[in-house]
């Protein structure tokens, strides 16, 4: 588990392929300073964080650590599907693609085949993940009121990461 900023930042460098002299080149500082950061002797600079997000494909709230609750059961009479969001991130070698729409436009876009997520080219190299995605069962659990990460996916071989929340 990566528990401290200095232990994520050397593992998405390290899962990048950067060394630390491309990582500082990259953000703008000295080989020393990406050093310091791994070793937890200094943290980087704030204005960083949106940066190295940048650089190594996560979000601020991953590199910082922050754990957004997985999928939790909402009461029914707390749950309105119409003001439900379906948010599809996929991260690729090749693209970053994050996809925010109304849980009632998926439905419709579902109902009429008007979506079809594996044909866009800059998502090809997550298509085996999202073929095995089941957005019918997705959209059912979404009515049941389970809300949050509903789906989560990593093909190493490809180096692909997709999730699936309902919020």
């Amino acid at each position: 588990m990566l528990d401290t900023l200095d232990e994520r930042i050397a593992f998405y460098r390290r899962k990048c392929g950067l060394t630390q002299e491309e990582l500082a080149e990259k953000c703008s500082v000295t080989p020393q300073a990406v050093s310091k950061w791994e070793n937890a002797i200094t943290s980087p600079d704030i204005s960083l964080l949106p940066r190295l997000s940048e650089i190594f494909g996560v979000s601020c709230d991953e590199l910082l650590g922050v754990r957004k609750p997985e999928a939790v059961a909402v009461a029914q009479n707390e749950f309105d599907p119409s003001r439900a969001v379906l948010k599809i991130r996929v991260i690729t070698d090749e693209a970053r693609v994050n996809l925010n729409l109304p849980l009632e436009i998926v439905k419709l876009l579902l109902a009429t085949g008007a979506i079809d997520l594996v044909e866009d080219e800059s998502l090809k190299g997550a298509k085996s993940a999202l073929e095995s995605i089941d957005l019918d069962r997705v959209i059912a659990l979404a009515n049941a009121g389970v809300m949050g990460k509903l789906v989560e996916i990593e093909v190493n071989e490809e180096n692909t990461k997709v999730e699936i929340w309902v919020e």
